[in-house]
């Protein structure tokens, strides 16, 4: 069954905040305490939750390491995915950063760059590679994911060099809008342009 995707969002969100009570020494959750934590309705944590086939204990709540396997199964690939960073700027390392310092669930097996003080550099337990080697570890590592922070002059591309190269999705922190084919999935992260929406929705308060 193919989940929506805000359903995996939320699943992944559930995923993070039980992977810090799974040593226990009684590893179990309410769905009101996993709502409470994550700020949403305890009645769509069970709708998640029932999607994917977890059911919870009426006097425990939910196997904390029972149901971090569960939502695994579902939102995981079998082979695992192979993600790679490309532009080393100030948003770059701060994305490397705080996913270096996350329990991640997927790899981030390599970082691209142009600068020659950072090729060759390990950031974040993470190695640093010239961008001329881009196509060529794409390949040979089979990469499936991407996350695009270069300049918004290099953005398209940079983008057609990873589609040519085999990715199938780009995490787009960029401004440029990307035009991709069908078969890659594009998310973006606009951020100017999501602080300009906030600014507005609260000018109307």
């Amino acid at each position: 069954m193919k989940l929506p995707g805000k359903t995996v969002q939320r699943l992944s969100r559930y995923r993070r905040i039980l992977y810090k009570y799974r040593y226990l020494e009684e590893p179990y959750i309410f769905s009101h305490d996993l709502a409470r934590l994550l700020n949403i309705n305890p009645v769509q944590v069970r709708r998640d939750l029932m999607l994917i086939g977890g059911s919870g204990n009426h006097r425990k709540g939910y196997h904390v390491k029972e149901l971090m396997q569960l939502i695994g199964e579902k939102i995981d690939s079998e082979k695992g995915r192979k993600i790679i960073l490309v532009g080393i700027g100030k948003l770059g390392q701060a994305i490397a950063e705080y996913l270096s310092d996350r329990e991640m669930f997927q790899d981030i097996i390599a970082l691209f760059d142009i600068d020659p003080v950072k090729v060759g550099k390990t950031m974040y337990d993470i190695p640093c590679f010239d961008i001329r080697d881009l196509s060529q570890m794409i390949k040979k590592k089979k990469v499936s994911i991407a996350i695009l922070t270069v300049p918004s002059d290099y953005a398209v591309t940079i983008a057609e060099l990873l589609i040519d190269s085999g990715i199938e999705g780009i995490l787009n922190f960029t401004s440029v809008r990307l035009n991709t084919p069908e078969n890659v999935f594009v998310q973006d992260f606009d951020i100017i342009t999501s602080l300009e929406e906030m600014s507005y929705r609260l000018s109307l308060k």
